[in-house]
């Protein structure tokens, strides 16, 4: 099916002419400038100069991490941003929709009520899959974007890729494929596939394996031609020169997450074995995320006597298909031993 980029962006936004700050305007040579062009402080101090607006030292470190190239790449103040940069550029308040699946991430409906765009949500199949007929079957002229979270949110699984690949091939919006817990799976990144599929948006982050959840820095994936009409509405200096320098420093420790990410995968199937000898706990679901999904017999209950044992965890029996349901993080080792320990004394 044609995908047909500019017709779907917002008039406004396509006829937008974006702000072009004083760091847009310069690009350093290496040599020594006095910059007057800015109205900064000319005290230094390490920060009294903007950001980089682009963050081309960061994006390029990125980008030969992941393997692609910078033009396919945009960062944000969180994934939020950018998940709100994408809906106003694609999604016209009052009259457009978006569709998502839950149980998923909440922020997917709250945006979608900050822009005034009504949420299509079309719950997934009992064993937490895409429920791709249904979904397509709620699309119509004015459906924008689909929003899915893969490992998703709260439930742990991986969609099946013939799925996401249907919705792709049928949809003729945007597909916004959020891969928060991506580096927890042995599943490959969909961004190898961003050449194939230019109504593909990949979201990722620095708060979960990375372990950067502090600095708030959103990670997008997707067609040069997506990317450029996303920087025209995102704010100049988006990306502050702290979490700049720290996401530079913690990408040159290479070894030392992967290593953490390791001990997660290996502590989160430790756990899951452990959790299927708790007496209240009913289910156990598999899990390719750095959490697991568990039912237990009264959760509202459950939750309490954890959280007096003082230990907390999410109950998450609110969303569809998860009554009496409690999302546990693994933690570390002392953390997790701890968690258990607590569940075989209430």
């Amino acid at each position: 099916m044609r995908f047909e980029l500019e017709s779907l962006v917002r008039k406004n936004v396509r006829d937008l002419k974006p702000y072009s700050s004083a760091r847009d305007e310069y690009v350093s040579d290496g040599s020594q400038k006095i910059f007057l062009d800015a109205n900064e402080n000319p005290f230094d101090n390490g920060l009294n100069r903007y950001p980089d607006p682009q963050q081309r030292e960061l994006k390029g470190a990125l980008s030969r991490l992941k393997g692609m190239n910078s033009e396919n790449l945009l960062l944000g103040n969180g994934s939020d941003e950018i998940l709100d940069l994408i809906f106003r550029a694609f999604c016209e308040p009052g009259s457009d929709n978006i569709i998502t699946a839950p149980p998923t991430y909440g922020m997917y409906k709250v945006l979608a009520g900050v822009n005034d765009l009504e949420n299509r949500e079309i719950v997934l199949k009992e064993n937490f899959e895409l429920n791709t007929t249904s979904i397509l079957e709620a699309v119509d002229s004015n459906s924008k974007l689909i929003c899915i979270c893969s490992p998703n949110n709260p439930t742990g699984n991986c969609f099946r890729e013939e799925d996401v690949e249907l919705l792709l091939q049928e949809f003729k919006g945007v597909l916004v494929l959020d891969e928060a817990y991506i580096d927890f799976t042995d599943k490959g990144s969909w961004i190898r596939k961003l050449s194939e599929y230019p109504n593909l948006i990949i979201t990722q982050t620095f708060s979960k394996a990375l372990g950067m959840a502090g600095i708030r820095l959103g990670i997008c994936w997707a067609s040069s031609a997506i990317i450029e009409i996303l920087n025209r509405i995102k704010p100049p200096y988006n990306v502050n020169e702290l979490t700049q320098k720290a996401a530079l420093d913690r990408l040159s420790a290479g070894d030392a997450f992967s290593g953490q990410i390791r001990q997660i995968v290996i502590e989160r199937e430790g756990l899951i074995k452990a959790l299927e000898d708790i007496p209240f706990i009913s289910e156990v679901y598999p899990s390719e995320a750095n959490f697991i999904l568990v039912r237990v017999d009264d959760a509202d209950k459950r939750y309490r006597q954890i959280l007096d044992k003082g230990i907390v965890v999410r109950n998450r029996s609110g969303l569809p298909l998860c009554h009496n349901t409690l999302r546990f993080t693994v933690g570390t080792e002392q953390e997790n031993i701890r968690l258990l320990e607590v569940l075989k004394s209430i």
